[in-house]
């Protein structure tokens, strides 16, 4: 009996944690776009590399979101 119950009681525990509000609010996600955030150090390094990896690959744009759909870019 109290086996079941401590499962139960595990059970709606964890289920609960689904239903939270998220952490960060949208007026605070600019802050998680600041430029510190990003992973490359030196961003001028960075799209020179990706260039070079463009020209390497032969694959233009795979790597990224830009762009409408509509061949714009």
């Amino acid at each position: 009996m109290s086996r079941s119950l401590l499962l139960v009681a595990t059970a709606l525990l964890l289920l609960s944690g689904c239903t939270a509000t998220p952490w960060v609010k949208p007026y605070e996600r600019q802050y998680l776009a600041d430029p510190i955030m990003s992973f490359d150090r030196d961003p001028v390094a960075g799209r020179y590399m990706n260039h070079v990896y463009e020209a390497r690959e032969a694959a233009r744009g795979a790597d990224g979101g830009s762009g409408g759909g509509c061949g714009c870019n």
